[in-house]
């Protein structure tokens, strides 16, 4: 028998083709709730019984202009970003400290980063608003300020887990070699928290993307997001193709987001593998 036909190599390939029509079905199943809105995005007219639009049109653009899409993707574009660059700086300043031992009082400091999670949201935002209010805080900072919060315990976290089994003696023997902090930091820690860092980063995007509580409430009408758009187009009669298409719009980022994060930790995992053979 030759080492083509053996027993272990067609249960590899076996093992290969499943995992394969598992994504696709994956892939199915996520992608066929959007097949609705896709058509819903270009009909002009589309009436009970027809299964298909009768009409097909780009009129929905016109109106998802007029209720200020794009000036609100935009602003939410910015939140996401800012607020991911915010919370898995904190989230993982925060998993080291508490990982190695260096914070007092870490099983209370723990608990502290969860809390986010177990209050609910609006409650806790309400009285939050109330001390941005006092403390004359710009709506637009206070949105971030809060959001960064929220998110701050998914990526202490996922930055928890990496650090978990993360080894410091690449460090030490960077340091032994001449070294300094900041080449350390560069040259060793960040290459191999790097697809940690972008997991925990897409976390918070998503958190500051989708969110509407906050952005309502401490935004107090000065900061319109996405899906206040949406949520507003959507309260309103013969909206459906604007609002299908805005929704569309709000669901494109965090995918495309979410393909370059699996992108990125599977190119990090080939040249780890290709440097350890």
């Amino acid at each position: 028998m030759t080492a083509v036909d053996s027993p272990l190599t067609r249960s590899r390939g076996a093992g290969k083709a499943l995992r394969r029509l598992f994504a696709v079905a994956l892939a199915v199943w996520f992608a066929l709730p959007l097949l609705p809105l896709v058509l819903w995005s270009f009909a002009d007219r589309w009436s009970f019984p027809s299964v298909l639009p009768t009409a097909l049109g780009i009129r929905s653009i016109d109106q998802a202009i007029a209720f200020g899409a794009v000036p609100a993707l935009g602003r939410s574009l910015v939140l996401g970003i800012v607020v991911a660059i915010a919370a898995t700086l904190l989230g993982a300043l925060a998993a080291r400290a508490l990982t190695f031992g260096a914070v007092p009082g870490a099983r209370f400091v723990s608990v502290l980063l969860l809390a986010p999670i177990a209050l609910p949201p609006f409650a806790a935002v309400l009285g939050v608003n109330v001390v941005l209010l006092r403390a004359h805080v710009p709506s637009l900072v206070g949105v971030a300020m809060v959001l960064t919060v929220m998110a701050l315990p998914y990526t202490a976290f996922v930055m928890r887990t990496a650090y978990g089994a993360y080894d410091r003696s690449y460090e030490e023997e960077a340091r032994l070699l001449g070294a300094g902090r900041l080449q350390v930091l560069r040259r060793v820690q960040l290459p191999l928290i790097a697809p940690a860092l972008a997991r925990a980063a897409f976390l918070a995007f998503l958190v500051a993307w989708s969110d509407y509580i906050v952005t309502l409430i401490v935004g107090g009408g000065e900061v319109v997001t996405l899906p206040l758009v949406v949520a507003s187009a959507a309260a309103g009669l013969g909206n459906d193709a604007a609002v299908a298409l805005m929704s569309l719009s709000a669901v494109a980022p965090p995918v495309l987001l979410l393909v370059g994060v699996l992108a990125f930790g599977r190119r990090r995992s080939r040249s780890s593998k290709e440097v350890s053979a």
